[in-house]
């Protein structure tokens, strides 16, 4: 499934990391920004602080909306610690050439000296992207769970590997989580569900 990428990126700080970083002296601080799930709607861009960090991570963010491929069976992830640029996440073997895409676009951003590329490509499975179909449908036909999917950037992601599938993404409420896992759980043709959803008020 291609869809032009025009996603905004969710970013998180990770709390613990962020923490000790506030607390540190200004000479021993090693701030540390990442995106905790895929690209998906951007709820707080006041989160990123007015340091070279984050600078760098607003520029990561920019430049994966602009990539030209990228669905809502993949996931892009990113994490920024110094002038070190780390990409995750995974994506289907069609969109593959987002792996390669995603490091270039990043190593132009200025300040970067390094880029570490860990983006899984999943092997091609038809028995996979059945998988991935069906369970869209089920979590699309479930109660309201259908308005994650209207907007041009979804804001759940079905990631499946080797028929075991990760929910990953945001939505509105407790409930919505488990409806969303419980759907899921029912589709014959995945073996593990694990829902990594994030509940975004």
């Amino acid at each position: 499934m291609r869809i032009t990428l025009i996603f905004g990126l969710l970013l998180a700080l990770t709390s613990g990391a962020l923490a000790q970083a506030l607390q540190a002296e200004p000479a021993t601080q090693a701030s540390f920004l990442a995106s905790n799930g895929p690209v998906v709607a951007d709820y707080n861009r006041d989160v990123y602080p007015n340091t070279p960090d984050g600078r760098i991570a607003r520029e990561v963010r920019h430049e994966l909306l602009m990539l030209p491929y990228y669905s809502l069976f993949d996931d892009l992830e990113y994490s920024v610690q110094g002038r070190t640029v780390t990409l995750s996440g995974s994506l289907t073997s069609e969109h593959a050439v987002t792996k390669s895409e995603a490091e270039a676009a990043a190593k132009r951003i200025e300040g970067v000296d390094k880029v570490i590329n860990d983006i899984k490509i999943l092997p091609p499975s038809p028995m996979d992207q059945q998988a991935r179909e069906k369970v869209y449908r089920a979590i699309a036909n479930t109660g309201s769970l259908s308005r994650y999917f209207w907007e041009a950037s979804p804001s759940i992601h079905i990631i499946v590997d080797n028929q075991r599938l990760t929910l990953k993404g945001y939505v509105m409420s407790e409930m919505d989580k488990n409806m969303a896992g419980i759907a899921a759980s029912g589709v014959p043709d995945v073996f593990k569900v694990t829902n990594e959803l994030r509940v975004v008020k």
